[in-house]
């Protein structure tokens, strides 16, 4: 155990002083620790209603405010993007993922593929302020010398530099990516023949760095990348799953939505608009079928049993340490669930590398040498209540399970359904540190953040985090939306969307399925009015032909042998 100088001096000033003012003495800041889960349901958590034991997650989100309408970009690099600068992923460099820029958007400003130079990392910024900052998992916003995460404000990190890996190996996610890249401190790196599992190597490596610091703050961002596939996880945790789930994706769903609405996380009566009935219902499945569907759930439920357990991990330690009760914790997921299959990337070509390196077996899944996802009809279950998953704008795509714990319960608890965005982020930890917001990076003046510093709401001052009336736009791969007090603005391709602009209130419509453009022209034209405000100000590359190269959702003939296709 380290010596633990801040931890002593608290005890002797008291903890009441830590929330007397807008910041903290420069003596008594708090460590920060930011999670980010990859591909996590917003339902897949037990304090969000779902049936996967989360017992240290719950515990935190308990602590602190839970926010139930926090929201992030569709895939995971654009919200990383904005979580980093603080700004739209547009004006950060991924205004389209960098294996997915069209060349229509080649050489805008914005589409960059990584982390720009034209905006802030506020690392960087807490790492000025005198923070230690260290980060472990996946970056995946920018893999060349200088887009790296020391290069960005870490000082020490252990990344997986791209999109995600396999969790027992350095097997990469795609064949043309078939070696993951990791550095440490931005120095390639190789993973050792007895790896270990991936989320437990993570959370080893920052309890190390937490270990190693003097009697500063620190600033620790743990960017797993559990649950997103290929969904592997060790045997005891998946055995701790078996049979949970052979009643199939309607009963769990039905089973979600009636726990929500015990915890009031959603209105009773709530149901989820699962249009469009492309893929199979349980009822439809041959017996042989439902086992590999059932097993996949299995594995994944597991994934995100193993992350609890690790940040169970984390917080023992800060306890021990006397840290626990000066740390400042934020937790959210970068996306909806992920429905889109490993096979059918590429238009399916990954599907044959898959077959030809990977045992799929019943009996293999999960372990170390398989490779599957667990496809969109268990995503929309993970996005109960919401409509679609990862890839789209709606809100099954862009809803996120979140929540804030300030230090020793001080700050403001229980729960939110105020709208907060990804984007606040970078703010309000900024604020939290007492740090500034750069305005140069390298001799280039940065785009400023438009996020809003939700500390005063957290300290308890204001009704709300951030202005509800204003226009937040999301746009990705075509697709695009605007929230604004509650009103949203859609416009998704078929067959996922109608191709033209929807218009829906989610105050009494949280599944998206009454589109008001007909009946309130006057809303619509605002939000209209409001998108093309935002293509102006962030410089956003669109028109309504704009294709998207990659379909999230549109696995139906990637689930089982023969293709299933629903009349």
């Amino acid at each position: 155990m380290k010596l633990n100088l801040r931890a002593l001096g608290r005890l002797a000033l008291g903890t009441a002083v830590l929330l007397a003012g807008p910041a903290w003495a420069q003596d008594d800041r708090p460590n920060i620790v930011l999670i980010v889960a990859d591909d996590l349901g917003y339902s897949d958590l037990g304090s969000f209603g779902s049936e996967i034991a989360t017992p240290n997650l719950d515990a935190l989100a308990a602590d602190g405010v839970q926010l139930t309408n926090f929201h992030v970009g569709p895939t995971c690099s654009p919200t990383r993007s904005m979580l980093m600068s603080g700004t739209d992923n547009h004006v950060a460099g991924l205004g389209s993922m960098a294996e997915e820029i069209l060349e229509e958007q080649r050489g805008h400003p914005g589409y960059e593929g990584y982390l720009n130079e034209r905006v802030m990392s506020f690392p960087q910024a807490l790492r000025d302020a005198g923070y230690h900052t260290y980060m472990t998992g996946k970056w995946h916003l920018g893999g060349k010398e200088g887009q790296r995460p020391n290069a960005r404000g870490f000082e020490k990190s252990f990344a997986n530099l791209g999109a995600g890996a396999h969790f027992f190996d350095q097997t990469g996610l795609l064949e043309m990516f078939a070696k993951a890249n990791y550095t440490q401190d931005d120095v390639p790196v190789d993973l050792p023949a007895d790896f270990g599992y991936a989320t437990d190597i993570f959370t080893d490596r920052m309890l190390d760095y937490i270990a190693s610091g003097d009697d500063a703050p620190f600033f620790a961002y743990l960017a797993y990348t559990t649950p997103h596939w290929p969904l592997q996880a060790p045997d005891a945790d998946i055995a701790l799953f078996k049979g949970k789930y052979d009643e199939g994706y309607e009963a769990t769903r039905a089973a979600r939505l009636a726990r929500m609405a015990d915890m009031d996380l959603i209105p009773a009566g709530t149901t989820q608009n699962l249009a469009p009935d492309l893929w199979p219902h349980w009822e439809e499945l041959s017996e042989e079928q439902r086992a590999i569907e059932a097993r996949k759930m299995e594995v994944y439920a597991a994934m995100v049993h193993n992350l609890d357990q690790n940040v169970g991990r984390l917080v023992a330690s800060l306890k021990e340490d006397g840290e626990y009760e000066n740390t400042v914790f934020v937790f959210f997921s970068d996306n909806g669930a992920e429905g889109s299959l490993p096979d059918s990337i590429q238009g399916g070509k990954n599907r044959i590398w898959i077959e030809e390196n990977f045992d799929n077996s019943l009996e293999n899944m999960g372990r170390q040498g398989s490779y599957f996802g667990y496809g969109p009809s268990w995503a929309s279950v993970s996005q109960t209540p919401f409509r679609m998953v990862k890839g789209h704008v709606y809100e099954g795509g862009i809803r996120a399970p979140a929540f804030i714990t300030m230090p020793g319960s001080q700050g403001r608890e229980g729960r939110s359904d105020a709208f907060a965005h990804v984007s606040d982020i970078a703010p309000t930890l900024l604020d939290i540190a007492g740090a500034e917001e750069p305005r140069e990076f390298g001799g280039i003046a940065l785009a400023g953040a438009t996020g809003y510093s939700l500390l005063p709401w957290l300290q308890g001052n204001g009704e709300i985090p951030r202005p509800q009336d204003q226009p937040v736009c999301t746009e990705l791969f075509g697709r695009l939306s605007v929230w604004k007090d509650s009103w949203k603005l859609v416009h998704e391709n078929s067959p996922w969307g109608t191709g033209n602009y929807e218009l829906f209130n989610l105050k009494n419509d949280l599944p998206e399925a009454n589109d008001l453009a007909a009946a309130e022209p006057a809303k619509l034209a605002e939000l209209q009015q409001d998108w093309a405000d935002c293509q102006s100000r962030f410089g956003i590359y669109w028109n309504a032909g704009l294709a998207p190269q990659m379909v999230y959702g549109n696995d139906a003939e990637y689930l089982f042998p023969r293709p299933h296709v629903r009349n």
